[in-house]
């Protein structure tokens, strides 16, 4: 492998050749906004906040799809850079709802975030605003495209699985919007409710019904655990608030499904009031319960094998 010198605010650092700048200011802890961006999606330079600025080009260039190359020398905080994120952003925020205080997202918005961190109060630009009608005709998906900023991660995500494409842009200028085709609501396409659109959304536009309303980020506990409802394997997380489990969110792979409805919903055992609480083996044709150290062979491995078999 080789690899390439280059200077990112005054830091000599070493990357490897076809690296993009953003990956290279990542690699080594150098802070850069992003919106559109998904280590494992294609990058689209969509959001332009990541725009640095690089020795010797005339223009700002989005990091996230600018190859780093030998001897660069970047600036990713310098007051030109500043000021043309906070403008992007100001762009943004005009046309965005500023429900925060009521926001399921609040506190996992990366909007939000970047807000607060460059000085963006939404007042800059004044103009027509959208107003579409909340999507929550169907029972997983909360969808307000309001609050959309058309990063394109949902379609991306989407479309990384093979078949799938539900979501695509449709119009233009102002009218642009992700929808699905022929403009559906969810339930009449062909979405699966795999929620990984909901993973990547970076604002407020997709959310996960399950969770609504059960708590904020900072009040739930998130363990990650892999699902065993068949023999995928998906990756998801188990959120829990003050000890019990009150939804489960889906984690977002490029490739396969991160969680689908058997996975999510299949929390509602948890707490279903006939659940039992010992497994049950089959014993001379009558299916009794035992101990959970019975059940997983932690004593006689030969015995639990003939009970199983039986």
């Amino acid at each position: 492998m080789k690899w390439i010198t280059l200077s990112i605010d005054g830091r000599q650092v070493k990357v490897p050749e076809g690296t993009t700048v953003l990956e290279a200011c990542r690699m080594h802890d150098i802070p850069v906004p992003t919106l559109c961006h998904h280590p494992e999606l294609t990058p689209t330079g969509a959001c332009r906040l990541c725009v640095v600025q690089i020795e010797g080009m005339r223009n700002l260039p989005p990091s996230c799809v600018t190859k780093a190359t030998e001897g660069m020398v970047i600036q990713t905080q310098s007051e030109r850079v500043r000021e043309a994120r906070k403008v992007i952003l100001e762009l943004l925020v005009a046309n965005h709802p500023l429900d925060c205080m009521t926001c399921q997202k609040m506190g996992d918005c990366d909007l939000a975030d970047y807000a607060f961190e460059y000085g963006v109060k939404g007042d800059e630009f004044q103009g027509e605003k959208r107003e579409v009608p909340i999507e929550d005709s169907n029972p997983y998906i909360l969808r307000d495209m309001n609050k959309c900023i058309l990063c394109g991660k949902c379609v991306a995500i989407c479309e990384a699985v093979p078949e799938r494409g539900v979501l695509g842009f449709s119009n233009r200028g102002f009218d642009t919007k992700v929808s699905t085709f022929m403009d559906t609501e969810l339930k009449d396409s062909q979405c699966v409710y795999c929620n990984r659109c909901v993973a990547v959304c970076p604002v407020g536009a997709l959310v996960d019904k399950n969770i609504l309303g059960k708590g904020r980020l900072w009040e739930l506990e998130k363990e990650e655990v892999t699902c065993s409802f068949c023999e995928a394997g998906c990756k998801f997380e188990v959120n829990s608030r003050n000890g019990k489990v009150v939804a489960v969110t889906a984690k977002s792979p490029s490739a396969g499904r991160p969680l689908c409805l058997k996975g999510r919903i299949g929390t509602a055992f948890i707490h279903d009031p006939d659940l039992k609480e010992k497994p049950f083996v089959n014993k001379d044709g009558e299916f009794v319960q035992v101990t959970w150290a019975e059940f997983l062979g932690l004593g006689n491995l030969g015995e639990k094998l003939s009970l199983l078999t039986k």
